[in-house]
């Protein structure tokens, strides 16, 4: 087993729990990766290296995924087959709280992700619970499963999984949320345990920036949104310009939506959802063809609905699109263009019929130095 600790600009808790850590487990192996922290705080790592971990150093900051990426290279070279639990190295993970996760890993029946869920009671920071509670909600409507804590990086990663994770895009706070968006489409499931939630000094040696950070990993949703109004640009230009030149309503709206429609299927399946090639593109023309009749059709019967209970127009049409909007985004990403033998979304559940490993990729040198444990 092996604890991989990516750190940027540690506190002072990193040298305890390297100690903790080893003395609860000494069989396992500390792996610690200091991410571009600089000269101010080479002290803490020394410490870390003869308290017994190994160290592996970024010469500039490049981000937690980049770091976490780092480690499972140096994890698949020097230790292949063995599991992995991450931890942070801010304090918010208790010793025993890691090694929980490790027997969990240890004792799944199934290869899981384990993912140690904060309850988010008490004391919490703000901005940690503002951040957890719109990455928790809008997580939900992009991966198609409910996860309790979408930031913790308290996770137990079976050994076989270990290499589709440096094929997940992202180096910053965005990797770890993108690994959860992709865990079910690439036939992994993921187990979820309560740990306790801890924040010292109010979180303040923590460097995630909710906002920016929960739009970074929320890309795919904003990219959607972006497409769908420039969709709803295109069929209104488009709608005016064919009514002037055929004095033909129907057609016009007909012709109108038809060239937004493509416009919109192509920048989904390229930009939003990375679809390339020209494998199965037939399908999926055809699965989002039936999935805008659909809508449409909701559309409505939505809106006479509401107006006929008395609504304005424009309020009626502002709640139909809103709505729908969420729907067409899961529609999507769930149905038309879900990647061949995909497992249904669902909640944390196990996966039946999980995808053989794949094997280890090459592992190339590493933008770091280490001190081996002695």
């Amino acid at each position: 087993m092996i604890v991989l600790i990516p750190a940027y600009e540690p506190g002072e808790h990193l040298v305890p729990l390297v100690r903790a850590m080893i003395e609860l487990a000494p069989e396992a192996h500390i792996l610690v990766v200091d991410d571009g922290s600089g000269p101010a705080y080479g002290e803490r790592f020394r410490l870390a290296t003869a308290a017994g971990a190994v160290v592996l150093r970024h010469e500039v900051n490049r981000g937690k995924g980049a770091a976490l990426k780092t480690g499972i290279r140096a994890i698949l070279e020097r230790w292949p087959g063995e599991d992995v639990i991450t931890a942070d190295a801010d304090g918010q993970h208790t010793p025993r709280d890691i090694a929980q996760v490790g027997a969990e890993l240890v004792h799944s029946p199934a290869p899981h992700l384990i993912l140690g869920a904060r309850t988010f009671g008490g004391d919490v920071p703000r901005r940690s619970r503002f951040g957890n509670a719109v990455s928790r909600r809008l997580f939900q409507l992009a991966a198609g499963w409910r996860a309790t804590d979408t930031q913790t990086g308290l996770r137990g990663i079976p050994s076989g999984m270990l290499p589709w994770l440096l094929e997940v895009p992202g180096e910053r706070f965005e990797y770890e949320i993108a690994v959860l968006l992709r865990l079910h489409r690439a036939g992994y499931a993921a187990r979820e345990i309560p740990i306790e939630t801890v924040y010292l000094k109010q979180n303040e040696s923590s460097h995630f920036r909710p906002i920016m950070d929960s739009a970074r990993v929320l890309l795919p949703m904003l990219l959607f949104a972006g497409s769908s109004l420039l969709a709803f640009a295109l069929d209104t230009v488009a709608l005016l310009i064919l009514h002037a030149l055929t004095s033909s309503l129907v057609a016009s709206i007909v012709g109108a939506r038809v060239f937004s429609a493509s416009v919109n299927f192509a920048i989904n399946r390229r930009f939003v959802f990375r679809r390339q090639g020209r494998r199965r593109v037939t399908g999926q023309a055809l699965r989002y063809a039936g999935l805008a009749v659909l809508l449409l059709a909701s559309n409505t019967v939505w809106m006479n609905a509401l107006t006929d209970l008395g609504l304005p127009l424009l309020l009626a049409k502002a709640i139909t699109e809103s709505v729908l909007f969420v729907t067409s985004y899961s529609a999507q990403q769930r149905f038309v263009f879900r990647r061949a033998g995909a497992p249904d979304s669902g909640a944390l559940t196990p996966a039946v019929g999980r995808p053989e490993p794949r094997a280890n990729p090459p592992v190339r040198a590493l933008d770091a130095s280490a001190d081996h444990r002695g």
